[in-house]
């Protein structure tokens, strides 16, 4: 014990800590791994074709050459990727064929989620703004949101989500690890590292709580807003034909936005990280798979101009 104390002391004077961390997944019987390893592979297979799809429909639809799709295409770009960041690696975890990460690439792949988790966030205000405007601005809709607002919105999502995660990417990357080297998840989540970390974790947390503030909260406050102003004006149309038209055009976001926002104040919006790691890990399946599946499902039945673009598409075949 004493021998192992200063080997471990000397580790820390050189610098030489926990180099690589090892996932546990989900622990259980082979056969459960693989029935989950099924899952989530069909449904990212589901997810990726799903938003690819979208965006070749827009593409492909002239008159859904709108502000409104280009976000939603903007969405469907980044829930391939943010899927396409935690899956593959999942399923060689359950698999037990590549357990380990080392721990730039585990630091990377923090950065990577949770700059897209925070552009989805942005994003997703970005389109109740759209929605705002188009409800209650119908006759100045078209000047007010033109193609270079919109493209300087959804820049300024991108840019903003990665930003706002740098610092905090780069203070995780400075904490030390000195084993152990377990991380009870299928993905590297800032929790999980913040339990391993042996040195003060103090900065990092009042980071991820000041940027989840920012992001989460911000993002969610200014989506609320728009959506008062939305509902306030649907509901002081005399026809119940407008308001049906109007309400329409949102039911799909606010679908979207409620899971998306549920689940993610749940896993960043507290200020401490120990709390139940498997319920994180729950909640980010949730996040991380499900999430991005439903979007793409739930924008086309609940869109008569996607559904009515489908119907083109394959007419055209």
């Amino acid at each position: 014990s004493l021998q192992m104390d200063l080997n471990t002391s000397k580790d820390l004077a050189n610098g030489t800590s926990v180099k690589e961390f090892i996932l546990l997944g989900f622990p259980g019987t082979w056969h459960s791994r693989v029935s989950l390893v099924v899952v989530f592979a069909l449904t990212y297979s589901l997810a990726v074709i799903g938003n690819a799809s979208i965006i070749a429909l827009v593409w492909m639809s002239n008159n859904l050459h709108t502000p409104m799709y280009f976000f939603l295409c903007n969405l469907s770009f980044l829930e391939i990727w943010y899927t396409t960041g935690v899956i593959p690696k999942a399923i060689g975890v359950m698999l037990g064929t590549s357990q380990t990460i080392s721990f730039s690439v585990c630091i990377f792949q923090l950065f990577f989620l949770l700059s897209l988790g925070s552009t989805e966030c942005f994003l997703l205000s970005v389109m109740a703004y759209d929605r705002y405007l188009a409800v209650c601005h119908p006759l100045r809709y078209s000047s007010l949101m033109n193609g270079v607002l919109s493209t300087q919105l959804a820049l300024s999502s991108w840019l903003g989500g990665f930003l706002a995660i740098s610092l905090l990417a780069f203070l995780t990357s400075r904490l030390t690890f000195c084993g152990p080297d377990v991380i009870n998840h299928f993905l590297c989540d800032i929790d999980s590292c913040l339990s391993l970390s042996c040195s003060d974790t103090w900065p990092v947390e009042l980071a991820t709580f000041l940027v989840s503030i920012i992001v989460v909260v911000a993002s969610c406050v200014a989506t609320l807003v728009s959506y008062i102003y939305i509902i306030s004006s649907i509901l002081r149309i005399q026809s119940v034909r407008g308001r049906k038209k109007a309400f329409s055009t949102c039911s799909a976001h606010l679908s979207v936005v409620t899971i998306w926002y549920g689940s993610t104040m749940f896993l960043y919006v507290k200020p401490s990280a120990q709390n139940s790691l498997d319920l994180n890990k729950l909640v980010n399946t949730f996040n991380t798979v499900v999430t991005p599946l439903l979007n793409p499902f739930i924008y086309t039945l609940r869109n008569k101009e996607v559904k009515q673009a489908l119907g083109r598409a394959f007419q055209k075949k």
